[in-house]
């Protein structure tokens, strides 16, 4: 864990003697400061072993103040360290014991020389996780303030060195890379936003939204949000892991398998991205993984499910086979139920997901998992784009993120909330697909499923704020990690007090208070839940007659979100 800090204070040591008081930190976020909102550079991440074992040598050099600042973090540090290993039945000292190869003192001058890691293991903390966070920021602080520049947040692109392998337009692959020494927890995250399945939509698609189409214009770095955020207080579990975005360029739902040629005006690669960026990431540290958790939002969510075992069998085949590989599908978890009003096949938007599916995994010559493939008939593969159908052919642990109220769903479901009050017809029709995708996912070992109205959540900044019964996504996820980690069961044994099927009850979109913040299209302000059902036609007088209520008490029920 405080692998990041020491790296930082080994960078920027030899400065400090010339330091006469700690950098400025910018007290919040502007535009002109590129970097995350919360803990800003390096400054305030420079803690550490490396650090603790100069630290007399750079207080002299710089002044008192360090000497009182460090001496008292010293103690804290120490405080913080006895309570953790005093925890019941030894749990602290297990779970904090150093992991990765053992590096002996051989004097000062040793120790001064090289910074050593100390990846500490959440799962020995068994109290208040923001408790601790803060305490460690704290210490952090007070340890080592130093450059702000000697910590990179930035992930940097990476283009594929095998040119064979290229996004739709043939320009490169690649990834992006934020590496974390010492931590052996690799974060693969694919990108979302839709597909194309004809050369007309591709055409229009590569006119308005090349970035998915062709690598020629990316950026050399972007910053990690949400659960690729390396601030502690924005990704409380995953913020120290070796953190990898692969853009999507392929539209094809990460499952195609042809090139561009003279035949083919595009190539549609996702698959086979996949596996190049895994061969790439072994010999950047990948081969020492403990765990990978391949992960991805909206149609990277539906490729997570399509490719979790493939990675799995890959990394086996390559001599892997201590990798435990994991899947986290955030927004991919689509039905290929009925439409509201059938429509014509005439783009990506009107087609009805089935039949876009059909003509598009031919179009790409995508693939699908073996064990699901035999499923079905010949020509049926496209089944396998469908959660509820490939989830029970997995042989990897999935964790199922989905809003019940999905809007891609309603989107290519016909359901259009352009502002105005829906009609009966499309309110009755939005409540039941409520229900339909809550019993797709009564079988699902972990799961995530808020009664909102929403699309994607895993990568935005407030992804901590949402929660089903009381229980938030991070601390959900990092309940699923320990039940991994301690039965070894793929999540069937769940621990107490640690939920990991987490699906809400409530039968209306945002009936959970802690859904996203909507807002009036047309007004910009903000809408409580009555707002918003009232301002899509709810009818509160006769929803109460139906369910035997007073109105006000149903107010107050969907006020409080029960």
């Amino acid at each position: 864990m405080l692998a990041a800090w020491e790296r930082a204070a080994g960078s920027c040591a030899g400065s400090r003697a010339a330091e006469p008081a700690p950098p400025a930190l910018p007290s919040s976020p502007t535009a002109t400061d590129p970097r995350p909102r919360g803990w800003r550079g390096g400054a305030r991440r420079s803690a550490g072993g490396a650090a603790r074992r100069r630290g007399l040598a750079a207080a002299a050099a710089s002044g008192g103040w360090r000497r009182a600042a460090m001496g008292t973090a010293a103690v804290h540090l120490l405080l913080l360290l006895g309570l953790l290993h005093a925890g019941p039945g030894g749990e602290g000292r297990k779970g904090w014991r150093r992991r990765g190869p053992a590096v002996r003192e051989r004097g000062e001058a040793a120790a001064a020389a090289a910074a050593e890691s100390f990846p500490l293991d959440f799962t020995a903390v068994e109290g208040n996780m923001d408790s601790f966070m803060a305490q460690v920021k704290s210490l952090a602080q007070s340890l080592y303030p130093c450059s702000a520049q000697a910590l990179p947040h930035d992930l940097r692109l990476h283009l594929l060195h095998n040119a064979s392998v290229t996004c739709n337009d043939g320009s490169p692959a690649g990834y992006y890379l934020k590496e974390s020494k010492g931590s052996r927890r690799w974060l693969l995250f694919l990108e979302g936003g839709w597909y194309c399945f004809n050369r007309e939509n591709c055409d229009t698609r590569y006119d308005t939204m090349r970035r998915l189409m062709s690598s020629r214009e990316w950026p050399a770095t972007r910053v990690g949000t949400g659960i690729l955020s390396s601030q502690p207080e924005e990704n409380p579990h995953w913020w120290n892991a070796n953190m990898v975005f692969i853009p999507y360029c392929s539209s094809d739902v990460w499952s195609g398998a042809s090139s561009k040629s003279e035949k083919n005006e595009y190539a549609f690669m996702g698959a086979l991205i996949i596996q190049e960026v895994i061969k790439e990431l072994v010999g950047k540290g990948l081969s020492t993984a403990k765990v990978l958790l391949l992960a991805g939002s909206s149609a990277g969510g539906t490729g997570v499910l399509l490719n979790v075992d493939r990675v799995a069998e890959q990394l086996e085949e390559m001599g892997y086979q201590g990798i435990q590989v994991r899947g986290l599908a955030d927004s991919g978890w689509f039905l290929d139920n009925k439409q509201y009003r059938r429509t014509d096949c005439i783009d990506t938007i009107t087609c009805a997901p089935t039949e876009a599916i059909r003509r598009g995994i031919r179009y790409w010559n995508g693939i699908v998992p073996e064990r699901c493939k035999l499923q079905f008939k010949e020509g049926e593969e496209w089944n396998c784009f469908f959660g509820y159908k490939i989830y029970p052919t997995l042989r990897c642990p999935v964790f199922v993120v989905q809003w019940l109220f999905d809007e891609a769903q309603l989107t290519v479901d016909n359901v259009h909330l352009t502002g105005q009050p829906v009609q009966e017809g499309q309110w009755l029709y939005i409540q039941n697909l409520g229900r339909e995708l809550r019993n797709t996912l009564k079988d699902v070992t972990a799961s995530f499923a808020p009664a909102c109205l929403s699309h994607e959540i895993i990568t935005r900044n407030h992804w901590t704020d949402i929660q089903v019964k009381g229980t938030s996504l991070p601390r959900a996820l990092h309940c699923w990690d320990r039940s991994l980690h301690e039965s070894n069961k793929n999540g069937k044994a769940p621990l107490k007090g640690c939920p990991i099927h987490l699906i809400d009850s409530c039968p209306w979109p945002h009936c959970n208070p802690s859904c996203p913040t909507i807002r009036d299209q047309f007004t910009g302000q903000e809408m409580n839940v009555i707002q918003f059902l009232m301002h899509m036609g709810f009818d509160v007088q006769k929803m109460a007659q139906q369910q035997g209520l007073e109105p006000s008490k149903l107010l107050g029920m969907l006020s409080s979100g029960n």
